[in-house]
C-alpha cells in the first residue's frame, strides 16, 4: 500500500473563514421597526473562543509552509520500558502532525496490545496479516501495510495479539534481533519520509529488534517522580545495541510528556531532564490533556479528533521541532 504523494496541509482558507464576522442587520424592516430588538452579537471572548482562535492562528501559519521533508526516509524508534509515559499516543501523534504537513508516515506497530493500530482506525483482530507474520513468518512488509483512514499520507503496519508469543518464538530464530531490520531493508522506503516504530513496554526481543531496526531513537519521559527510573537500563541496552548491533542508532530526541503546570514537581523533573540530555530534548512539552487520551476510543489521532486542544498544538509543535531540528538524517 503507497502513501499519496500530498502537499501540506493548509488551514489558511479554515482560519480566514472563521474569522469573517457574520453581518448582523441594525435596522429592521421599515413595516416592522416599532418591534425590532438587535439580537447580540455571539461572544467573542470566552475561554472556548479565545482558544479556538488562537489553534486556527496557528495552524493557518503553519499551513503557510511545508515543513522539510527528509532527503531519505527517517527510521524512528519510540522507546521506554517503563509503561504509561506516553509512548504510543507520542508513536501516533507525531506520525499525524507528519502526514498533516505533507509527510508521508508509516507507523510500524510492535506492541501486542496494537493500541497504535487502534488509534489509527486499522482493524488488528487475529485474522490479520500483522508485524507477527512478518518478524515470524518472513511474510514481505509490503503484504502488511495498510493505509489509515486518518489521513491519505498516513500507513500503518498494525500488531495483533499474536505478537504476545512472538518474544518466544523468537528465540529460536535465526538473527533473532534483526528481523525487522531485514524487513525493512527488503522493503522500499522510499515510499515514506518516516517510518515510526511504536515499542512495548519492555526491553524484550520486540524492542531489540525495534533498536536494531531503527536510525534514531525518540524517548518519551513523563513529568512525574520516577520519571528517570529504569531509564539507564534503557540507555545501556542502546549502547550495547550500537556497539555490537546497530551503529547508526543515536538517541535523537527526548521529549518530556504529561506536564502538568499546576505541580512544581513537574517544573523540577523538566529541569533536570534538561540538565542530563541538553538540546536533545525538545523545547516543546506535552501537557496532560483529556482530549488526547479520549482520541484512540474514536479510532483518530488527537491531530483530527481536536486540532484546536492543547495536546494536539502540542504534538505538532514537538513534530515540527522533529521535522526541523533533525531534517537531514537518513537511513
Amino acid at each position: 500500500m503507497e502513501p499519496s504523494s500530498g502537499h501540506a496541509f493548509s488551514m489558511q482558507g479554515t482560519a480566514e473563514t472563521a474569522s469573517v464576522e457574520p453581518r448582523m442587520e441594525t435596522e429592521a424592516p421599515m413595516d416592522s421597526r416599532e418591534t425590532f430588538v438587535p439580537q447580540p452579537s455571539p461572544p467573542t471572548d470566552t475561554p472556548i473562543a479565545r482558544a479556538a482562535a488562537a489553534a486556527l492562528e496557528v495552524m493557518a501559519k503553519r499551513g503557510d509552509r511545508e515543513w522539510p521533508r527528509p532527503a531519505n526516509t527517517r527510521v524512528i524508534t519510540v522507546a521506554n520500558q517503563k509503561g504509561g509515559v506516553g509512548k504510543t499516543t507520542t508513536s501516533v501523534n507525531i506520525a499525524a502532525a507528519l502526514a498533516m504537513h505533507g509527510a508521508r508516515v508509516l507507523v510500524v506497530d510492535l506492541d501486542p496490545q496494537g493500541n497504535a493500530s487502534t488509534a489509527l482506525g486499522v482493524e488488528h483482530h487475529a485474522d490479520v496479516p500483522s508485524m507477527y507474520h512478518v518478524l515470524i513468518e518472513d511474510m514481505p512488509l509490503e503484504d502488511i501495510i495498510v493505509a489509515s483512514p486518518e489521513l491519505p499520507n498516513l500507513c500503518c503496519a498494525p500488531a495483533t495479539l499474536h505478537l504476545a508469543g512472538a518474544e518466544i518464538e523468537l528465540v529460536s530464530k535465526v538473527a533473532r534481533e534483526s528481523r525487522l531490520r531485514r524487513a525493512l531493508d527488503a522493503y522500499d522506503k522510499t515510499k515514506f519520509d518516516y517510518v515510526i516504530i511504536d515499542c512495548p513496554p519492555s526491553l524484550g526481543l520486540l524492542t531489540l529488534n525495534a533498536l536494531v531496526g531503527g536510525d534514531e531513537l525518540l524517548i518519551p519521559i513523563q513529568c512525574e517522580y520516577y520519571a528517570l527510573e529504569g531509564l539507564s537500563q534503557l540507555i545501556g541496552t542502546v549502547d550495547l545495541v550500537t556497539s555490537h548491533l546497530n551503529q547508526t542508532l543515536n538517541v535523537s530526541t527526548i521529549l518530556l510528556t504529561m506536564y502538568d503546570a499546576r505541580t512544581r514537581l513537574a517544573s523540577q523533573v523538566a529541569e533536570e531532564v534538561r540538565s542530563h540530555f541538553g538540546e536533545t530534548c525538545l523545547k516543546t512539552v506535552i501537557p496532560r490533556s483529556v482530549r488526547v487520551s479520549e482520541a484512540p476510543s474514536y479510532g483518530q489521532s488527537v491531530m483530527t479528533y481536536d486540532p484546536g486542544s492543547t495536546g494536539a498544538l502540542a504534538y505538532s509543535e514537538a513534530a515540527s521541532e522533529i521535522a526541523h531540528r533533525w531534517a537531514g538524517a537518513a537511513s
